[in-house]
C-alpha cells in the first residue's frame, strides 16, 4: 500500500440536502465515535490532536474477491476511474483540488476492499468530504477517459507481475492454494480479463457497490467528532441509498494432500514460496488461534533473532533470504507463508527442507517462555509504533470495518497478543501447518533476458494490497 489554503472551497451548495433524522449515534470510545446516517452510511471518527493534521478515508466493501469469472480487475480498474471525472470534475480534476489545499491522496485495492485517502490540513477537512460524496454517486464513465485507462492497467500488470518472476510465481502459486476461494485470483486482474473488461462492466460494478450503505468514511485526526458528523451528514447523508446483496459465502474444499508447482521463467536466482490453509479472525475457528498463528509467524520471522534469521539464514547458511507472513484480518480464511532464496551453493531443495524442519520443531516442542515473550514483545511493540500514524489508525479502523469484524476488535490486539501461551502456539502449528494443507511454488530461473526492472507505475499513483 503506498503513501496553503486554496483561494476557495469547492463553491456552491451540498450536492444532495440531507435528509431528516439520517443520524443515530452508536458509541464513544478510546476517543472513537461513530454514526450511521439513514442511507447506511457508517461515519466513524478518532480524534488525535498531536498534529494539525487530518485523513480521510471512504472504503468500499467490495474488491478482487468479489469479483466472478471473467471480471476480475474491475475493481481495480474502477479505482482508476474514480479520478477521471463526474458531472462538477473534470478528469484529474479531483487530485488537482487537493493538492491545490496541500494535500496528498490516493487509493488503493485489495481483495476485500477498495479505499480512497486523502492527508489535508485540519482546516480543509471539507473538501475531502465534499469530493468524496461527489464521485460516490455522480462518477462520469466515459468511454475515452476508460480506452486510455485501461492501457495503463494493462502496462501496470506487465511491470508489476509479468515481468517480474517472484510475483509471477506468486500469483500461480495462489491460483494453485486456492481451487475455488476467489482469492485465488490476482487484484489486478487476469490478462485476457483485462482485454475484454469493458465501460459498461464498470458502470454495472459501480452502481451495485458503490452504495452508501456500502461504504464507511473514516475521519482520524486534530478534528471535532461534531463537526465531522455534522459534515458527514451534509454531503453524504442525502445521498440515495440503495440495497447491496453481500457476495454469496464460498468455502474452498478441504485440502488433501500436498500441492507443488514450478514457473520456468528467466531471473537471477531461485526463490522458493510455501503456504498452509489458515483460518482468519472472521473465519470457524477458536478466537485465539489468529493471534497464537501471529505469534507464530513472529517466532519464525520476528527479526535478525528469529528462527528463520539466526538459524536457517545466519546458523545454517541455507537461505540467502528467508521470511514468514501470516494475515489474521481478511474476510475469508487465507494462507500461512512461508519464502525464501537459497544461498549460493544451496539449492532450493535443501531450502525447503530447512523451513519444513523448522515447522517440525514447532510441532514437536513449545516455544519456551523467555523467546515467546520477547516474540510478544515485538508484536505488540510493533503496534504500537504503528498507532503514532494517524493514517495506520485509520488504515485498521476502516480494514476491521469492511471485513466486518468492527474497529473494536483493533483496540483488543495487544491484549490478545500478550495472552497467546507456549501450548497455544504449538497446538496451532499442529492444526494448520500440516503437510496435506501445504502448496510449494518453485521458481526455476532459466536462460535468457531478464526482465527490465522499474518501480515506476504508469500514471504515478495507485496501489494493490493483497
Amino acid at each position: 500500500m503506498k503513501r496553503i489554503l486554496s483561494a476557495l472551497l469547492l463553491a456552491g451548495a451540498p450536492l444532495y440536502a440531507a435528509t431528516p433524522a439520517t443520524t443515530a449515534a452508536v458509541s464513544a470510545a478510546s476517543g472513537t465515535q461513530e454514526q450511521t446516517l439513514g442511507n447506511g452510511m457508517k461515519v466513524i471518527v478518532r480524534e488525535d490532536h498531536r498534529a494539525p493534521v487530518v485523513v480521510t478515508q471512504v472504503w468500499y466493501k467490495v474488491g478482487s474477491s468479489y469479483e466472478p469469472g471473467g471480471l476480475t480487475g474491475a475493481s481495480h480498474v474502477l479505482e482508476h476511474m474514480m479520478f477521471k471525472g463526474t458531472a462538477r470534475l473534470k478528469p484529474n480534476e479531483f487530485s488537482r483540488i487537493i493538492a491545490d489545499n496541500g494535500g496528498e491522496e490516493n487509493a488503493f485495492t485489495g481483495s476485500d476492499y477498495t479505499a480512497y485517502f486523502q492527508t489535508l490540513a485540519a482546516d480543509r477537512l471539507e473538501v475531502s468530504l465534499r469530493l468524496e460524496a461527489d464521485r460516490m454517486r455522480n462518477l462520469r464513465l466515459d468511454a475515452g477517459e476508460f480506452a486510455k485507462e485501461i492501457e495503463v492497467v494493462k502496462e501496470e500488470r506487465r511491470l508489476r507481475t509479468d515481468d517480474q518472476p517472484q510475483a509471477l510465481l506468486y500469483e500461480q502459486f495462489n491460483a494453485t492454494a486456492f481451487l475455488a476461494h476467489p482469492y485465488r485470483n490476482p487484484v489486478i486482474g487476469w490478462e485476457d480479463d483485462l482485454a475484454t473488461l469493458t465501460v459498461a462492466d464498470l458502470k454495472d460494478w459501480y452502481r451495485r457497490w458503490y452504495q452508501p450503505s456500502n461504504a464507511t468514511l473514516v475521519v482520524v485526526g486534530d478534528v471535532e467528532p461534531a463537526r465531522v458528523f455534522s459534515l458527514a451528514r451534509r454531503y453524504f447523508g442525502g445521498l440515495p441509498g440503495g440495497t447491496v446483496t453481500p457476495p454469496k459465502r464460498q468455502l474452498e474444499p478441504l485440502q488433501r494432500g500436498e500441492r507443488r508447482l514450478e514457473l520456468k521463467a528467466p531471473a537471477e536466482v531461485p526463490y522458493l514460496i510455501m503456504g498452509y490453509h489458515a483460518p482468519a479472525a472472521t473465519a470457524d475457528a477458536a478466537d485465539w488461534e489468529p493471534y497464537a498463528l501471529e505469534v507464530l509467524a513472529g517466532v519464525l520471522d520476528g527479526g535478525e533473532s528469529a528462527r528463520l534469521a539466526s538459524q536457517v539464514r545466519r546458523g545454517q547458511e541455507i537461505a540467502a533470504s528467508a521470511g514468514a507472513g501470516y494475515r489474521s484480518f481478511q474476510r475469508a480464511p487465507g494462507l500461512f507463508l512461508l519464502e525464501g532464496t537459497p544461498a549460493q551453493g544451496r539449492s532450493v531443495e535443501e531450502l525447503e527442507q530447512a523451513l519444513r524442519a523448522q515447522i517440525r520443531t514447532l510441532t514437536q516442542q513449545p516455544v519456551s517462555a523467555d523467546e515467546l515473550e520477547r516474540v510478544k514483545a515485538q508484536v505488540v511493540a510493533a503496534e504500537v509504533y504503528q498507532r503514532d500514524s494517524v493514517f495506520y489508525q485509520a488504515m485498521r479502523i476502516g480494514l476491521l470495518e469492511t471485513i466486518g469484524l468492527g474497529w473494536r476488535v483493533g483496540e483488543d490486539y495487544a491484549a490478545r497478543i500478550r495472552a497467546v501461551t507456549p501450548e497455544q502456539v504449538q497446538q496451532v502449528a499442529l492444526r494448520y501447518l500440516g503437510e496435506d494443507k501445504l502448496t510449494v511454488g518453485v521458481l526455476r530461473p532459466q536462460p535468457g533476458a531478464l526482465p527490465k526492472r522499474t518501480n515506476k507505475v504508469p500514471g504515478g499513483r495507485h496501489d494493490i494490497g493483497g
